[in-house]
C-alpha cells in the first residue's frame, strides 16, 4: 500500500480489499494445478526473470507476484512504488522492455505473472515521477485532473462508515473517483496494457477502499475478464466494509489466517489447527488468498516474519501442507527501518546476499511447493497431535507431514495412508520407510518438520 508514516498508518494501509472472481467467468483460486505464488517484493524485473528460470519454475511455483510497475513518485523508500503518478511502466524496478522480458521468461519457465496493481489512489504531493512525468496531488497531465478524484479530501477516519472508507483519502493519498466512467476506463486501460504484455492476473491493492461494484465494472472492461484477481481487503471486526463483499469479483486475501497463525505458533498450541480455515470463520477456501506474512504485516507487527526464524519456517511449512486457500510465500529483504527500500535498488545478484532474504528459496519452504502440488485435491487424513505443539497429518494417499514445535525432540511411530515404500523427507533430505501397515517411525528435532509425498522416493 501507500506511504506508511506511523504504526497506525501501517495498520490502516493493511485495510485493503481483495476482489473475488466471478465463478462463471473464472476460477476463484489461481487457475491451473499449481496454486502457490512467490511474492518477490521490490525485486527488479530482470532479477525476477532470472529467478523464474533458476528457481520458481523448477520448484513448482505456479505464480510470481511482482511489485507495482507504474511510474511513481521518486524516493528510496519501498512505499514510493505505491504512489503512482502515471500508468506508464516506468518505475524503479524496470522499464517496459524489462517488464515484457520478465513476463516472457517466466512463462517459458512455466510460471504465471501476477502484478501488484495500485488503482485506488495516486500520490500525496507534487513533483516529477520516476519516468519524468510532472504531477501535483490532484493533477496528472494526460491522465487525471481534479474532477477525477473523490470530493472528500480528508483522511479516512472512521472504519464504521462505508462512505468515509471508500471516498476519503488513505493516509492522505489522492483518492480516485472509481464511480466515474472515465476513471474506470483509465484504470481498465492500464490493466489491459498489462494484459497485452502477457500478465496473468492482478493483486488489487487497497481494494477495501474501492466499492466492490466499481471493481466489478472495471473488471468487466478488461480484454480478459477472467484474469485472476486477488483483492486486498483487510478484515476488521464491526467494520462497515467486509471481505465477503468482494468474492464475486475474485479471490480475497484472508488476513485473519496470518494473524491467527502468529498467535497459535507463538502463544497457543498447534493442536488447535486441526480444523483451520472455514471453521474459524474465514472466507470459503475457494476464494481465499492466504499468507504467513506480507510486506505490510511484516512491518506492522501483526504477523510472523523472517525475524522469527524456525517458527516462521514451520508456519510456512504448515500453510503449504494444509489444503485451505491459495498460498503466497512472501520473499523480501532484511530491514531495521520499516521504510527502507530494497537493497541495490531492487537488483538481486544472489539470494542471501546484500540483505535479500529469499524466503521462497529456503529449502524447508521451497520443497513444500512440490509437496502441495503432489497432494492437490486430497483431504486431510490421519491427524495426530500431542495436545500441545506437535502435530502430524496426511493428505490422503499422497503425502504426510509432521511438525514438532516443541522445545525437545520427538520420537514416535506415525500412521499414514501412504503405500508401503521408501520416501524422501524433503525437510532434511533423509529417507523414510513406510511399512505395509502405512506406518513409519521417526525422530524430529525441536522446531523441525518432516514431509514425504508420493512420487518422491529418493532425495
Amino acid at each position: 500500500m501507500a506511504r506508511r508514516t506511523t504504526l497506525s498508518a501501517a495498520l490502516l494501509l493493511a485495510a485493503v480489499a481483495t476482489v473475488g472472481m466471478n465463478p462463471t467467468s473464472a476460477q476463484a483460486s489461481p487457475p491451473g494445478t499449481k496454486d502457490v505464488t512467490a511474492v518477490l517484493f521490490e525485486w527488479k524485473y530482470a532479477s525476477v526473470a532470472k529467478e523464474c528460470t533458476s528457481t520458481l519454475g523448477p520448484a513448482g511455483y505456479g505464480y510470481v507476484q511482482v511489485s507495482p510497475p507504474a511510474e511513481h513518485i521518486q524516493g528510496a523508500q519501498w512505499w514510493t512504488s505505491y504512489q503512482p503518478v502515471s500508468y506508464k511502466i516506468a518505475g524503479r524496478l524496470g522499464d517496459r522492455t524489462a517488464f515484457q522480458n520478465m513476463v516472457s521468461t517466466c512463462h517459458a519457465a512455466g510460471v504465471k505473472v501476477v502484478v501488484d496493481t495500485v488503482i485506488n489512489h495516486m500520490s500525496a504531493g507534487t513533483g516529477t515521477g520516476t519516468g519524468g512525468s510532472s504531477y501535483t496531488k490532484y493533477n496528472y497531465p494526460g491522465l487525471y485532473s481534479s474532477y477525477d478524484f473523490d470530493d472528500c479530501t480528508s483522511q479516512i477516519s472512521n472504519y464504521a462508515d462505508r462512505w468515509n472508507v471508500q471516498h476519503c483519502e488513505l493516509v492522505g493519498l489522492a483518492d480516485l473517483d472509481t464511480g466515474e466512467s472515465y476513471v474506470r476506463g483509465a484504470i481498465a486501460g492500464y490493466m489491459n496494457d498489462l494484459l497485452t504484455l502477457g500478465v496473468d492476473g492482478f493483486r488489487i491493492d487497497a481494494a477495501k477502499h474501492i466499492d466492490t461494484a466499481d471493481l466489478a465494472n472495471i473488471k468487466s472492461r478488461l480484454t480478459n475478464p477472467s484474469a485472476y484477481w486477488k483483492q486486498e481487503v483487510i478484515y476488521g471486526a464491526g467494520e462497515a466494509v467486509q471481505p465477503t463483499e468482494y468474492t464475486g469479483n475474485g479471490d480475497v486475501q484472508e488476513f485473519r489466517y496470518a494473524y491467527d497463525l502468529k498467535r497459535v505458533f507463538n502463544n497457543e498450541n498447534l493442536a488447535y489447527l486441526k480444523n483451520y480455515g472455514e471453521a474459524w470463520g474465514y472466507l470459503n477456501s475457494s476464494v481465499a488468498g492466504v499468507f504467513v506474512d506480507n510486506h505490510d504485516t511484516e512491518r506492522n507487527g501483526s504477523t510472523l516474519t523472517y525475524k522469527d526464524g524456525a517458527t516462521y519456517t514451520l508456519a510456512n511449512v504448515f500453510m503449504l501442507a494444509w489444503p485451505y486457500g491459495a498460498p503466497d510465500v512472501n520473499s523480501g529483504y532484511e530491514w531495521s527501518d520499516a521504510d527502507a527500500g530494497p537493497p541495490n535498488g531492487g537488483t538481486v545478484n544472489a539470494c542471501w546476499q546484500d540483505g535479500w532474504k529469499c524466503q521462497h528459496k529456503w529449502p524447508e519452504i521451497m520443497r513444500m511447493v512440490a509437496f502441495r502440488n503432489a497432494t492437490r485435491g486430497q483431504a486431510v487424513t490421519n491427524w495426530w497431535d500431542n495436545g500441545g505443539d506437535a502435530i502430524a497429518f496426511g493428505r490422503g494417499s499422497k503425502g504426510y507431514v509432521a511438525i514438532n514445535h516443541e522445545s525437545g525432540s520427538l520420537s514416535r511411530t506415525y500412521q499414514t495412508s501412504l503405500p508401503a515404500g521408501t520416501y524422501c523427507n524433503v525437510q532434511n533430505n533423509t529417507t523414510v520407510t513406510v511399512n505395509s501397515s502405512g506406518q513409519f517411525t521417526a525422530t524430529l528435532g525441536a522446531h523441525t518438520a518432516l514431509a514425504i509425498y508420493a512420487g518422491k522416493s529418493s532425495c
